[in-house]
């Protein structure tokens, strides 16, 4: 089965409503530095095609209780660079069209811009992740994903064709993509809803983010010393994490933006993850 029934990691601290999730690429050429893939895929930053994918989709369709959302991607990203040749990722979407899919779009990339005439005639929200929108910043935090500039800009395109849409805040680093919220919050002022979630490290990220980014660590580390450890993450403490997440909720529901938190243990209204915009 490639539509699978979200959460695979069956956290306690998830408050999201029951959707199913499909991945269409096997690993995520953005190779960001924080990434949680690469604790469970092998060779997680190396993209590959899934066999069958089409074809087996069509069948799983035609079977699927419409009354679900399912979600594009959360163990991968929907278009990484080898969609704008191989068009896997359109041709699901067309899927979608076909079978009268509810569908929640999740992406890095600014190539979804490609595929808004099929979007906008889905019942579907189209989100995308901004970790920061200083251009500095994330090139070293997401290397090989586009700008947020560029997909701010194709975010823009798609809801003036009509379409709902959402961002991620994800994940908001203290000391760090946290001294750029309000600024990322004005480019973002536009959609109908945000979630964010606080740096959340694996041992395989840790390392990496220690590699890189050894003196924001030393400060960050002894932080997470001190904090929870969940479902094989290490987490700030929780007074830490709730003082952060009470200050996004203000600042985002002050600009009538509706506002949730992932896998926080954290209130979020009306939904953590933006479904409740889908058609």
């Amino acid at each position: 089965m490639y539509i699978r029934p979200f959460d695979p990691w069956k956290s306690e601290l998830c408050t999201c409503p029951f959707k199913y999730t499909l991945n269409v690429y096997t690993g995520c050429d953005h190779a960001c530095v924080y990434c949680y893939i690469t604790s469970y895929i092998p060779r997680a930053f190396r993209v590959r095609t899934k066999e069958n994918l089409l074809p087996r989709l069509e069948k799983e369709l035609r079977k699927f209780d419409r009354r679900y959302i399912i979600a594009l991607s959360y163990s991968s990203d929907p278009y990484p660079t080898v969609e704008r040749e191989l068009g896997i990722t359109r041709k699901v979407l067309e899927l979608f069209r076909r079978h009268d899919v509810r569908c929640l779009l999740l992406t890095k990339s600014d190539i979804f811009e490609r595929d808004i005439d099929v979007l906008s005639e889905l019942r579907c929200a189209v989100g995308v992740t901004v970790t920061t929108v200083d251009e500095r910043k994330a090139r070293l935090l997401e290397p090989n994903a586009p700008s947020p500039k560029a997909r701010i800009r194709a975010l823009r395109k798609a809801r003036k064709a009509g379409i709902p849409v959402y961002a991620r805040i994800d994940p908001i680093i203290p000391f760090y993509t946290w001294e750029d919220f309000d600024e990322t919050l004005d480019a973002l002022s536009f959609v109908g809803h945000i979630t964010v979630s606080t740096l959340k490290l694996r041992p395989d990220s840790k390392k990496r983010m220690f590699a890189k980014f050894s003196e924001l660590m030393e400060k960050l580390w002894p932080l997470y010393e001190k904090g929870e450890r969940i479902g094989g993450y290490y987490y700030l403490p929780k007074e830490l994490r709730f003082r952060i997440l009470r200050e996004a909720e203000r600042k985002i529901t002050e600009r009538g933006i509706t506002f949730g938190s992932c896998r926080e243990g954290y209130r979020s209204l009306p939904s953590c993850d933006g479904s409740h915009l889908v058609p």
